[in-house]
C-alpha cells in the first residue's frame, strides 16, 4: 500500500525547481514566463522564523514562525528544503507546494544548490532546471552593473556563483542546464522543458 501523505505529494503538476546564482537572470525569464503563461504558474509561501517587515502579511509574503516550531516541524519531515541566514531559517514546506498543486497550478521553487540536493531526496518528483551565466566575468559586470552592494558583499556572491556553477555541471542533478547568453534563446530553452506541464494545465482548465 502507498502511503498516503506521498500519494498526496504527487497530485497537481509537477513543480519547477529554478535554481542557479544571482544574476544569471533567473527572475527576468521568470517574468517572461509568467507574462505569456498567465494563470498557469504559483508560487509557495515559505516559512521563516524572522520578524515581518513592514507592510509583509502572514501567509501572503512568508509563513513567520518560531525557530522551535520549524526546527520540530523540520525534524518531522514536513519541510522539502531549509537553510539558515543572517540568524534566521528559511525554508519550504510540503504544504505549501500541495497548496499550490492543490489549485492546479504548475508550482515554481526559486531554490539555491543545497536546497535542489534537499528536494532530491523526497518524493517531490519536480523538472530541475539552472539557469547559468555565460562565465564569470559577465556575470561580474551584472552585478556590479546594479550597484545594489558592498564589494564584500559582491565578492560572497561572486564565490557563491562560482561553486554553483560547477555543480551545476554534476551529470543527472537538473533536466535542464540553460546558459542565458542570449535572452530570447534562453527562454526558448525554458518553455521547451516545462510545456509539457503547461499544457496538462490548460487542459485541465479546459475540462
Amino acid at each position: 500500500m502507498r502511503d498516503p501523505a506521498k500519494q498526496k505529494a504527487m497530485a497537481g503538476p509537477r513543480p519547477v525547481v529554478m535554481s542557479g546564482p544571482s544574476g544569471a537572470g533567473k527572475s527576468t525569464l521568470l517574468k517572461k514566463l509568467l507574462t505569456e503563461f498567465e494563470g498557469v504558474f504559483g508560487f509557495s509561501v515559505s516559512h521563516t522564523t524572522r520578524s515581518p517587515r513592514p507592510g509583509e502579511e502572514e501567509g501572503k509574503d512568508y509563513h513567520y514562525v518560531t525557530r522551535e516550531v520549524m526546527k520540530a516541524a523540520i525534524a518531522n519531515g514536513e519541510f522539502i528544503e531549509n537553510a539558515e541566514f543572517s540568524g534566521n531559517m528559511y525554508g519550504t514546506s510540503k504544504a505549501a507546494v500541495q497548496a499550490v498543486q492543490a489549485k492546479n497550478l504548475i508550482c515554481i521553487l526559486d531554490i539555491d544548490m543545497q536546497g535542489v540536493k534537499n528536494i532530491k531526496r523526497t518524493d517531490l518528483n519536480p523538472i530541475y532546471v539552472s539557469i547559468q551565466p555565460p562565465s564569470m566575468e559577465i556575470l561580474e559586470k551584472r552585478l556590479r552593473d546594479r550597484k545594489t552592494e558592498s564589494e564584500e558583499s559582491l565578492q560572497k556572491r561572486l564565490h557563491a556563483a562560482k561553486v554553483d556553477m560547477e555543480i551545476s555541471k554534476e551529470p543527472g542533478l537538473f533536466d535542464v542546464v540553460i546558459t542565458n547568453d542570449d535572452l530570447d534563446v534562453a527562454y526558448g530553452k525554458l518553455k521547451d522543458a516545462v510545456l509539457e506541464e503547461i499544457q496538462k494545465v490548460r487542459d485541465a482548465h479546459k475540462s
